[in-house]
C-alpha cells in the first residue's frame, strides 16, 4: 500500500484500513475547547482610583494604630561582651580568668509594668546554617532508648566521645548558651534586692509535652542516661541542668529553647519571666539596677555580640516598628498614586473631551 499524506488525520499516523478514524482533537467538552465563563474586569478610572484611596485610608491608621503600640512597649538592651576596654566585663575576654563574673550598672528611667521578659541576644551567630540545623536527632531528643545509645549520623562530629554516645548530640546542643544572669534593684543607694526570675514556661506547650521527653525508665534521671556522655563543650551532663526534676534533662526549658534555631544572624531568646506580682506596683520600678553576669559563652572568636533585653509585650508581641511602619508606607503610596492618577485622569479627559468638541 502506498502512503499518502492526505491519509493521516489532524497530523496523526495513518489509519488502519477500515478502522475508525483517529483524531488529536480535544473533546467538545467547555473545558477542553475553553468555553467555560469567565470574568475579565475592565479597568476604569472609576473603578480603580477608589480603590487606591480606600486602601489608603485603611492602611495608614492601621499602621499608625500598630507604630504607636509598638512605641508603648518598654525596653532596654544591654550589650556585655566587653569588646570596650572601659567595659566591666573586658576582662573576661581572656582565657586566663575562669570562671569570670562581672557586673554592669544600669538606670530604668520609666516603670516596667505587667510582666516583663528577659531575654538573651546574639549577634553574628548563624543558626540558620544548612548543616548545623541538621545536626540533631530528633528521635533521641523525644526519650527512643535506641537513638539514645546510637543517636543519628547527623550528628557527626559530635555523635559519640570518649567511645560513648553524646547525649544530646549534634552541633546545636553542643552550642548552647550557657551564660549565667541575676538582676538586682538597688534599694537607696546601698541595699540590693534580687528580683525573682521565673525559669519554667519560657518555651513553647508543644516542645515541652510532645517533642521533647526523657528516656523511659523506673531509676533516676542518671541512670536513665546511663552509658553516654556530655556534649564536648558543655560543663556538666544534661540529667544535672536542673536540680527540678521536671525542668531537667531533655525537658530542660532552657535547652528547648536553644534547639529552636533562630532564622536570621541576629537574634533574642527567652531567658526568663518576671512575673507583676500586684497590680497596686509595677514589676520593675523605674530605678538603679545592676547586672551579675557569669560570662562563659565564648563570642570574640567569631566577631560575635552578647546583650541582655528586658522587654514588656503588648496584643502584637515585643517591640517591633516594622510592621506598622510596612503598614503606613504602603497606605501612603497607594494614597499618593491615587492623587496623581486622579489628577492625570482630570487632565487628559478634560483634553480628550474638548478634542471632540473641536472636531
Amino acid at each position: 500500500m502506498s502512503y499518502m499524506p492526505k491519509d493521516e488525520v489532524d497530523g496523526g499516523p495513518p489509519c488502519a484500513p477500515g478502522g475508525a478514524a483517529k483524531t488529536r482533537r480535544p473533546d467538545n467538552t467547555a473545558f477542553k475547547q475553553q468555553r467555560l465563563p469567565a470574568w475579565q474586569p475592565i479597568l476604569t478610572a472609576g473603578t480603580v482610583l477608589p480603590t487606591f484611596f480606600i486602601i489608603g485610608l485603611i492602611f495608614i491608621p492601621i499602621g499608625i494604630g500598630i507604630f504607636v503600640t509598638s512605641n508603648n512597649i518598654r525596653e532596654i538592651e544591654i550589650d556585655y561582651t566587653g569588646i570596650d576596654p572601659s567595659s566591666p566585663c573586658n576582662k573576661c575576654l581572656s582565657r586566663n580568668v575562669t570562671p569570670c563574673i562581672c557586673t554592669i550598672n544600669f538606670t530604668l528611667e520609666q516603670s516596667f509594668e505587667g510582666n516583663v521578659f528577659m531575654y538573651y541576644g546574639l549577634s553574628n551567630f548563624y543558626q540558620n546554617h544548612r548543616r548545623y540545623v541538621k545536626s540533631r536527632d530528633d528521635s533521641q531528643l523525644n526519650g527512643d532508648p535506641t537513638a539514645l545509645l546510637n543517636p543519628s549520623k547527623e550528628c557527626e562530629p559530635y555523635r559519640r566521645n570518649e567511645d560513648k554516645p553524646i547525649a544530646p548530640c549534634g552541633a546545636i546542643a553542643n552550642s548552647m548558651f550557657n551564660d549565667t544572669l541575676e538582676l538586682f534593684l538597688v534599694v537607696n543607694g546601698s541595699y540590693s534586692a534580687a528580683i525573682p526570675l521565673k525559669k519554667k514556661g519560657i518555651a513553647w506547650w508543644t516542645d515541652k509535652n510532645v517533642k521533647f521527653r526523657n528516656p523511659p525508665g523506673e531509676g533516676s534521671l542518671e541512670e536513665r542516661f546511663k552509658d553516654t556522655t556530655k556534649p564536648v563543650n558543655w560543663v556538666k551532663p544534661v540529667y544535672l541542668l536542673d536540680s527540678d526534676q521536671d525542668n531537667n534533662g531533655f525537658i530542660n526549658e532552657d535547652f528547648i529553647v536553644w534547639m529552636r534555631t533562630a532564622a536570621l544572624p541576629t537574634f533574642r531568646k527567652l531567658y526568663r519571666l518576671i512575673e507583676r506580682k500586684s497590680n497596686l506596683h509595677p514589676t520593675l520600678p523605674a530605678g538603679d539596677y545592676f547586672l551579675n553576669i557569669t560570662y562563659n559563652y565564648p563570642v570574640h572568636s567569631f566577631d560575635g555580640r552578647k546583650r541582655m533585653i528586658l522587654s514588656t509585650i503588648s496584643w502584637m508581641g515585643g517591640k517591633n516598628p516594622f510592621l506598622g511602619i510596612a503598614y503606613i508606607t504602603t497606605g501612603s503610596i497607594s494614597f499618593l498614586l491615587g492623587v496623581v492618577l486622579l489628577v492625570i485622569n482630570h487632565k487628559y479627559r478634560n483634553s480628550s473631551n474638548t478634542a471632540d468638541i473641536t472636531i
